[in-house]
C-alpha cells in the first residue's frame, strides 16, 4: 500500500527525521525498517544539493522521500518536488489560507498553480504526463500544526482539499503558548488534544513528531489515535546510545 492510501485509510504509519546531511546516515537509518524518511531543511544547514542527494538515497532504499521545507513558499516547494520529492510537510500552517497556499504551491493547474520545471522528478522532461497524473494520485502533503493559531482554526485546516494530513510539532505549539518544551502542562495536552479530536472526527490522519527515542512514548501517541507518526531524528538516536553506552561503562569501571 502506498504512503498516500495509508493517509486515506488512516492506517498506521511510522517514519523518522534526517537531519544529518550525509546519505550514511539515510542507509543506517533504512537499516530500521522506517515506511518514510523526512529530510529537514528548516532547522538545518543542509542545502539543496545535498537534500536531492538525500532524496535520491531514501528512495534508492525503499522508502519514501518527504522534505519539511523551511517555509510555505512557492520557489522552494516546487524546487524540492521537482527534484522527485514524494511528499512535502509544511510548517507554520496556521489557518485554512495557508492551507490552500501550499496545495496551490505543491500541485498543477487547474487544481494549483505549481509552475512547471522539467527536472529528476519527471525524468527529465521525458515524462511529464506520467507526473502529473502521478501529482494528482500520489503526491503527499502534510500540514504541520505548531501553533496555537492553528490549533483555533484546526477545523478549516483539515477541511482543505488536498491537505493529506497533519502533524503536530510539540515545541513550536508550547512555544505559542509562552511555554516551549513543557508539553505536560494541561493547556498544552489540551491543545494536542483538541487536533487529534478535530482531526478524527473529519477523517484526516493525525500525525505527531515524538522526538524522544523511547518507544513508549511513540506507543502512547499510537494509543491516542495518531497514524501518521514521526520517531526520533537520525543523531538523536546517535546521541542517546553513545549517553547509554557511556554511563553504562563508567559505572562498570567505578564498581
Amino acid at each position: 500500500m502506498s504512503l498516500k492510501n495509508k493517509l486515506k485509510n488512516n492506517t498506521l504509519t511510522i517514519g523518522s527525521w534526517i537531519m544529518i546531511g550525509n546519505p550514511m546516515s539515510v542507509e543506517v537509518m533504512a537499516l530500521a525498517g522506517f515506511e518514510w524518511l523526512v529530510i529537514d531543511i528548516e532547522h538545518t544547514s543542509v542545502d539543496l544539493e545535498t537534500t536531492e542527494n538525500l532524496i535520491r538515497t531514501i528512495q534508492a532504499n525503499g522508502m519514501k522521500a518527504l522534505v519539511r521545507v523551511s517555509k510555505n513558499e512557492e520557489v522552494i516547494i516546487k524546487r524540492v518536488l521537482d527534484m522527485g520529492a514524494d511528499g512535502i510537510i509544511v510548517p507554520m500552517v496556521c489557518s485554512k489560507e495557508d492551507a490552500i497556499q501550499a496545495v496551490d504551491y505543491a500541485k498543477y493547474p487547474p487544481v494549483g498553480k505549481r509552475g512547471v520545471g522539467l527536472y529528476r522528478a519527471s525524468k527529465y522532461g521525458t515524462k511529464f504526463e506520467d507526473y502529473k497524473k502521478w501529482v494528482n494520485e500520489e503526491l503527499v502533503i502534510i500540514a504541520q500544526i505548531e501553533h496555537i493559531e492553528a490549533v483555533n482554526n484546526i477545523d478549516e485546516i483539515v477541511q482543505v482539499d488536498g491537505i493529506d494530513g497533519t502533524i503536530i510539532g510539540p515545541y513550536d505549539l508550547s512555544g505559542s503558548m509562552g511555554y516551549p518544551g513543557e508539553f505536560e502542562r494541561t493547556d498544552v495536552k489540551s491543545a494536542v488534544s483538541r487536533v487529534l479530536d478535530r482531526c478524527k472526527a473529519y477523517g484526516i490522519p493525525s500525525g505527531f513528531h515524538v522526538v524522544d527515542t523511547d518507544p513508549k512514548k511513540l506507543q502512547d501517541k499510537i494509543d491516542q489515535g495518531c497514524t501518521f507518526l514521526a520517531y526520533g531524528i537520525d543523531y538523536f538516536f546517535m546521541r542517546d546510545a553513545a549517553i547509554s553506552g557511556m554511563n553504562r561503562l563508567k559505572q562498570e569501571i567505578n564498581t
